[in-house]
């Protein structure tokens, strides 16, 4: 299930003639590179029409309707603009869920789109699988040690936050994590995501697999990263966001927040206004 560059050309499809700095809200569907419909939502916030927007990625059997995901993006409105999206498989987009793999082309048609309505700076924020997914996506469209490809322009970020994120794949160390697996794996799993949790996923194994987080930190420099993670977090243990700043090489900020638990429904309002002020700082500096 792997993908090709994050950054190819995306357009997103139904937006109003003359929505280029737009200060309303705006609801459409985008369309990624490899053809699959994203439901996205654009937030004006409280700046001004060509200042940072924050690009939302909510974690797995998340999407873009979730009290927790709105509580997020509500906070970030008030530091910036803000895009939330649901990734392939989860609410109204189309498509099936590749759990992280194939989930960067929707967060570059998301970028790409946030581009379009008039916004020269996007940070993107990324939970749990999100946050595996900004990574991953940064390193492919990011910085000066990024590939070449077409479309990196309007794919690219100025600064990047993954909450809760996983540095590597396969990770079974957890029994949240054993579940989810199970989840993922297996033919009656898929069905209690589908039915259950209203997350449609894909029944192939990845092919190749790609890149993991721990190992696209180092080609995200110079671009600002910021790695968020709690002590108490049930899925991903601390070693996690020690091994992602450590990739960082010294570029990474890292906060190891005590007692909180896992990505967006463990974060508090404190911690999320932090974190859209940083996002907003960070993606604004010239």
């Amino acid at each position: 299930m792997s993908a090709g560059p994050a950054g190819r050309v995306t357009r997103s499809s139904r937006i109003p003639p003359g929505e280029t700095g737009t200060r309303t809200p705006v609801r459409t569907f985008l369309r990624t590179a490899d053809g699959v419909t994203v439901d996205a939502a654009y937030t004006p916030g409280r700046g001004t029409s060509d200042g940072p927007v924050i690009v939302v990625a909510h974690g797995f059997t998340g999407d873009l309707e979730r009290p927790h995901l709105r509580r997020a993006a509500d906070a970030f409105a008030r530091h910036a603009a803000v895009v939330t999206f649901s990734f392939r498989g989860h609410g109204a987009s189309g498509g099936r869920s590749t759990v992280g793999d194939r989930e960067v082309l929707d967060l570059a048609a998301a970028v790409a789109w946030a581009r379009e309505l008039g916004h020269t700076r996007v940070a993107t924020v990324g939970f749990s699988m999100g946050g595996s997914v900004v990574l991953r996506h940064a390193a492919l469209a990011g910085g000066p040690k990024a590939p070449e490809h077409e479309g990196r322009t309007e794919a690219r970020v100025d600064a990047v936050v993954a909450v809760s994120a996983p540095a590597r794949w396969y990770y079974r160390g957890t029994a949240p994590m054993r579940r989810l697996h199970w989840l993922v794996t297996r033919p009656v799993g898929r069905a209690v995501g589908r039915y259950g949790l209203r997350t449609r996923i894909h029944h192939r194994d990845w092919d190749p697999v790609p890149p993991s987080p721990v190992e696209s930190v180092p080609l995200i420099a110079p671009t600002p990263l910021l790695i968020v993670h709690g002590d108490r977090d049930g899925y991903f243990p601390v070693d996690h966001p020690k091994m992602l700043a450590e990739a960082a090489r010294g570029h990474a900020e890292l906060w190891l927040e005590h007692g909180m638990g896992h990505a967006e429904n463990a974060a508090g309002d404190e911690l999320l206004a932090r974190i859209g002020r940083w996002a907003a700082a960070h993606a604004g500096r010239v």
